[in-house]
């Protein structure tokens, strides 16, 4: 399955919208259909990562998966009120954020539970004798900071889970505050992980040089950074939707507000509000931090971990 743009006589373009087709027969790509392979990548080489090129290729409406929207005559029209064929994609976008999200934890788990045996059991001197290498302030306290913080992400994950479950079940479309929870925890998931597995590198020495310590992995981390919503990419619409919200009410938390208007202050007063955009983006990053720091304290209380 493929989502692409349906593009209409005339030149005027709908979607995306998915479709089937067979691009290969007898073997061979068809006419119009051009594929490659990726490369080589530091991790995942296990995932065949590829391309697909499209040049002027037309298919008949057969070809669209059509149980939401279609093509009636000359026009594309959406055949269930209320749902959009894009909502219905992103119902798949919003599960892998969330599958990609636990991953990440799942494997962060895995490195400090396989490291903190080893840092366990190594032995450092010290005036008087030995020290277990786990006993060394700082890698003591990154234990203990890793755990709270992984066991709040993972708790987070595990109400989305069951939200997205509900809806999945339900036939229903996810509320704007699940969609937002979910970006929030794509992003706080995988930079928390990235963040302390590369705090837990630089702590434990040559160990973490050594093949099969999980060391060696750590790109998975990176390129889960990018699948199903760049971290940066959700950032930015976590703030152009905060600031269109504050356009039409100017309420909310005072750092969220502030920093609204800070924003607002000065899109307004340039002449190029991308160009303004751009160059505030400090502010945009902080904006979207405050706001997925109020989804954080909303889905999981730090009072009731």
């Amino acid at each position: 399955m493929v989502t692409i743009r349906v593009m209409m006589l005339g030149g005027k373009s709908y979607g995306p919208h998915a479709f089937v087709m067979d691009f290969r027969k007898d073997g061979k790509l068809v006419d119009g259909v051009t594929i490659g392979d990726m490369g080589g990548k530091t991790i995942g080489n296990d995932l065949d990562n590829a391309w697909i090129k499209f040049d002027h290729v037309k298919l008949p409406k057969t070809a669209l998966l059509n149980k939401y929207s279609d093509i009636d005559g000359d026009s594309y029209v959406q055949k269930v009120k209320g749902v959009k064929a894009f909502e219905m994609i992103g119902q798949r976008l919003y599960t892998g954020r969330a599958v990609i999200a636990q991953s990440t934890l799942v494997f962060t788990r895995s490195l400090f539970d396989q490291t903190k045996a080893y840092s366990d059991s190594k032995k450092c001197w010290n005036p008087k004798g030995t020290n277990a290498l786990s006993n060394i302030p700082q890698l003591e306290a990154l234990y203990v900071e890793a755990d709270s913080r992984l066991r709040r992400l993972e708790l987070l994950i595990h109400k989305i889970e069951n939200a997205l479950s509900q809806c999945l079940s339900a036939g229903t479309l996810p509320s704007v505050d699940l969609i937002d929870t979910v970006a929030t925890a794509k992003v706080k998931c995988i930079e928390t992980t990235i963040e302390l597995c590369f705090r837990l590198k630089n702590e434990v020495g040559s160990y973490a040089l050594m093949a099969g310590t999980g060391f060696e992995r750590l790109d998975y981390l990176n390129c889960c950074k990018f699948a199903e919503g760049d971290s940066r990419i959700l950032m930015q619409k976590m703030a152009r939707d905060r600031m269109q919200a504050f356009k039409k009410k100017q309420d909310g938390a005072e750092a969220e507000v502030e920093c609204c208007m800070q924003l607002g202050g000065a899109l307004m007063s340039s002449k190029d509000p991308m160009k303004a955009w751009n160059e505030s983006w400090e502010t945009v990053y902080k904006l979207a931090e405050l706001v997925m720091q109020r989804h954080m304290d909303a889905w999981v209380p730090l009072s009731k971990m």
